[in-house]
């Protein structure tokens, strides 16, 4: 049986590990193309997709400020407190910010998949524009498409500047809730109490692009429904 020099081995390693990658993406490609086949074939076109999907992502984005809302309030009531019940507090505030957490997570997924669904959609639109016999009907179509894209442009800008406010946020609150818990005690609560303007101020400023957002999204998703009348 013939063996393999590790010299040879580690030449050839990198090559399986490109060639394994190309397999991968072409499988998720693969994968992604046959879900909005079917999805179409029972009725659902990218369009529809595309607009559940950005409804699902506002409907995120509006889970997420409502929770880092609860955070910041769970925050502000922990550093009240008069000692005593400093465990229980840093227990309820390590929930918020795991929920904070799952919430964020569900924004990102949701963005995730909106870009997904609107890449497929606009690169349909483009090839079967050159479908078209009618010169008129296929600049039409053209100005359309250019209107759709500029408008899914400002929505997704929003919804990226507040998803990139998020992990900011997240840190902040991870960073006092590891502290708690290393220091139970009236002076960890007291060296706290400074922070509290700053974890105000960055959640403030996430809840307001948060509200951007979820404002683009309401008004994307009117249009496209508008169109679709």
């Amino acid at each position: 049986m013939h063996v393999q020099s590790p010299r040879r081995f580690h030449r050839l390693l990198p090559l399986a590990l490109t060639c394994g990658l190309v397999l991968i993406t072409l499988t998720a490609s693969g994968c992604q193309t046959a879900y909005y086949e079917t999805m179409e074939k029972l009725g659902y076109h990218k369009r529809d997709l595309m607009v559940s999907d950005v409804k699902k992502a506002r409907d995120a984005q509006q889970d997420a400020k409502e929770q880092f809302k609860s955070a910041l309030d769970r925050f502000t009531k922990t550093l009240n407190i008069q000692g005593g019940e400093l465990q229980d507090k840093y227990d309820a505030l390590n929930e918020e910010y795991q929920q904070s957490e799952k919430r964020a997570q569900a924004v990102r997924d949701r963005i995730a998949s909106v870009e997904n669904v609107s890449d497929a959609l606009f690169d349909e639109w483009t090839a079967e524009l050159k479908q078209y016999s009618n010169a008129t009907l296929r600049q039409k179509s053209q100005k359309q498409l250019t209107q759709t894209r500029s408008q899914y442009a400002q929505l997704i800008k929003a919804m990226k500047r507040a998803e990139a406010k998020m992990d900011p946020v997240l840190a902040k609150l991870k960073d006092h809730v590891l502290f708690l818990k290393h220091n139970l005690n009236a002076q960890a609560i007291a060296s706290l109490k400074s922070e509290l303007v700053t974890v105000e101020g960055t959640i403030d400023s996430l809840i307001k692009d948060l509200n951007a957002s979820i404002q683009e999204a309401d008004s994307f998703i009117s249009s496209m429904e508008k169109d679709n009348a």
